[in-house]
């Protein structure tokens, strides 16, 4: 198992859809919290895109040299940048990081923003545009140089000097859930990621998409995005759950989901559906919670309960293929060490390192007892 953590780099809070809580996102606190991923065993963090953000290429690329270890989920954008430029960024990033690059292909869902941009494509015609542009961008990669013509790209004589660490190139991860972005995925990605839905249309996806790429004569491997909210105990995590959106309103709901409602992203119908827009329905599984979903776009699940219960649910879709894990929490700096400190002892790690495993008698863990007793390692009452 590969749990992932989360770079904010369009805002943190202890609270959403209000000022109070909220986190000023500058260079210092994002280094804090790579910092925290990359020495509490995560095996890396996903930064976000949009106009929202701040660039995920230049924050990853600021956060190379205060980490070590840590990978980048960074996203590359089919129709704001031409695959020939994204794979030289992808090979310098993957050279200067030393291998530590992976990519998110993002085809983007809300058509106003991606026309503020400049793209002016429907939700069918992205899709068509992502296949060439991976296309080309594999090759370049893997192989140094592409030519292709087709309905949106038209490549002569495209090269890539200087190559990548990793071979044939940094993985691809790519979610979509439209029967178009499955075939993508099935075509020319690594890395299949679905939005945390419940078990069951998770495992309906992961069929689908398997078959998929079996036809074309490939294997994939599969990925989740969730939040995450562990406690010691399963009435302090739904207490927290609820804190989260003490400050969500009815009118901020009803803004958020017409918002949401223009956008062309199936992913985001399904996790709109997930809830209807009501806080009194938003346990819709078993410890999958849908309260984010009601004022964030994308990701709007958490798996909410004791360290125990979280991980059983992750192994539950561990079970059904879904190797990799992509988790978040507000704020993300203290909840970094929260699900180090509770969760990873009881999932089974790709990596079986967090900061507790470093524990000695020149670093002790907690306070000494009048200046003389080491404490005592006692287990959460769960």
């Amino acid at each position: 198992m590969k749990v992932f953590w989360f770079i904010p780099t369009h805002g943190d809070s202890r609270y959403l859809g209000v000022t109070t809580g909220g986190r000023a996102i500058n260079y210092p606190y994002l280094k804090q919290i790579a910092q925290a991923v990359d020495h509490l065993g995560f095996a890396g963090a996903l930064l976000p895109t949009g106009r929202s953000c701040e660039d995920s290429w230049v924050v990853a690329s600021a956060l190379i040299p205060v980490t070590s270890r840590m990978k980048f989920l960074v996203a590359v954008r089919p129709g704001l940048t031409s695959p020939s430029q994204a794979a030289r960024m992808a090979a310098t990033f993957d050279r200067i990081s030393n291998g530590r690059l992976l990519i998110n292909v993002v085809t983007g869902g809300d058509p106003v923003e991606l026309a503020g941009d400049g793209l002016h494509l429907n939700h069918t015609e992205r899709y068509k545009l992502t296949h060439e542009f991976l296309t080309v961008w594999r090759d370049l990669l893997a192989k140094g140089e592409a030519n292709f013509s087709g309905e949106y790209l038209n490549i002569d004589q495209g090269k890539l000097l200087y190559p990548p660490i990793q071979k044939p190139y940094p993985p691809l991860y790519f979610g979509g859930s439209s029967e178009i972005g499955q075939e993508i995925a099935a075509s020319h990605v690594d890395v299949y990621l679905t939005w945390g839905e419940p078990p069951e249309k998770v495992a309906e996806k992961i069929t689908k998409v398997k078959q998929l790429a079996k036809e074309k004569g490939r294997t994939i491997r599969f990925g989740i995005r969730l939040h995450v909210i562990v406690r010691e105990t399963e009435q302090e995590a739904w207490a927290a759950a609820d804190d989260l959106i003490k400050y969500v309103d009815d009118e901020l709901i009803a803004l958020s989901q017409k918002i949401f409602s223009r956008f062309d992203s199936e992913g985001q119908r399904r996790m709109s559906e997930l809830h209807h827009g009501r806080k009194d329905q938003l346990e819709i599984s078993p410890n999958l919670w849908a309260g984010i979903g009601l004022v964030r776009g994308g990701a709007g699940t958490a798996l909410v309960g004791d360290p125990e219960t979280v991980a059983q649910r992750m192994k539950e879709y561990a079970d059904l293929g879904i190797e990799t894990f992509i988790l978040s929490g507000y704020p993300h700096l203290e909840e970094a060490y929260r699900v180090s400190e509770l969760l990873f002892p009881h999932l089974p790690l790709e990596h079986d390192f967090t900061f507790s495993d470093s524990t000695n008698l020149i670093s002790p863990f907690g306070e000494i007892v009048a200046n003389n007793e080491f404490p005592k390692n006692k287990k959460a009452i769960g």
